[in-house]
């Protein structure tokens, strides 16, 4: 899959399949997105290959660990990002900026406690009131992806 921000300057290709796709309606992606909520493909940032200049911003996060937003230098589109808790080992690819988004569905939606009252969820995606275990959820091929990358 490929992606690339607003103006094409800043460009990617997944070079494996993410290890899981969530949907967050949490009121920081909700405020930071300007949007109902955030569909992020998570994969190990070395699957990741990136051309064209980035600019990293610090954001804060509702953890305290902040997130490192990656976006284009020239039309500021956020493209990818990083949380502290996986600093930049993992990347949080942001669906909508994929050639081909619907190629990346939701494998959950996540706190939906806060998701806005007119967003209506389909049948046969999981839905948590806030996050999950992941060994409920990710596949066992997707777990062992992760345990490798971070070392738990």
């Amino acid at each position: 899959m490929e992606g690339s921000c607003t103006c094409g300057a800043l460009r990617y290709r997944l070079l494996d399949a993410p290890m899981i796709v969530h949907c967050c309606h949490c009121t920081w992606c909700q405020r930071e997105t300007g949007s109902a909520f955030a569909v992020n493909a998570m994969i190990e940032t070395d699957q990741l290959d990136v051309t064209g200049p980035v600019d990293y911003i610090l954001t804060p996060s509702a953890s305290g660990k902040g997130q490192e937003v990656a976006r284009c230098p020239s039309c500021q589109v956020a493209v990818f990002s990083h949380y502290g808790g996986a600093g930049r080992k993992i990347a949080f690819v942001r669906v909508g900026t994929l050639a081909e988004p619907a190629a990346c569905p939701p494998d959950a939606h996540i706190f939906t406690s806060t998701k806005q009252p007119w967003v209506v969820l389909g049948e046969g995606t999981p839905a948590y009131e806030g996050y999950y275990r992941s060994a409920d959820l990710w596949s066992d091929a997707a777990l062992a992806r992760r345990k490798a990358v971070l070392g738990k």
